[in-house]
């Protein structure tokens, strides 16, 4: 007598719309740092944007999934690699995009360039082209934020 295996396609449970629409967001997000970085490839080829320009190619989702544990109120310092991470705080493409052109209309009226962006109201101090060099500006944000606001100088 022989008998005959069957064997079920495995599948997995069905989870809720909102998650799958949570992870096209994310996906969504992380592509859109990566044709930013393709278009900036292009405009430094070609001589358009100038300086020096240190490109986030192949770790968006660093950026983005990190960008998600975090909250409006959490400041912000990143690296010279920082167009992800600036995209996935909000600050605006244009608003990146004219710093790397050197616009006074770019998110750090155009002084800081690729490796500098900033924006204030969305807690981004932006990057250092200092190999840790962003880190005693991280410490003093979070020295900053846990003071109680006084106009007195603390004692050391």
């Amino acid at each position: 007598m022989t008998t005959t295996r069957t064997t079920r396609a495995y599948r997995p449970a069905a989870r809720p719309n909102r998650q799958a629409a949570h992870r096209l967001a994310l996906l969504e997000a992380m592509l859109r740092a990566r044709r930013f970085e393709e278009r900036c490839v292009e405009l430094y080829s070609a001589a358009r944007i100038r300086g020096l320009m240190h490109l986030y190619i192949g770790e968006e989702a660093v950026a983005i999934g990190v960008n998600e544990a975090l909250t409006d109120d959490d400041a912000v310092v990143s690296t010279y690699r920082e167009h992800g991470h600036a995209l996935a705080r909000g600050v605006p493409a244009e608003a990146i995009m004219a710093e790397m052109f050197g616009k006074v209309t770019g998110c750090s009226r155009g002084r800081g360039g690729s490796m500098h962006l900033f924006d204030a109201g969305r807690r981004f101090s932006g990057g250092n082209a200092i190999v840790g060099g962003g880190l005693p500006l991280a410490a003093g944000l979070a020295l900053a934020d846990r003071a109680p606001q006084t106009s007195a100088a603390p004692e050391l």
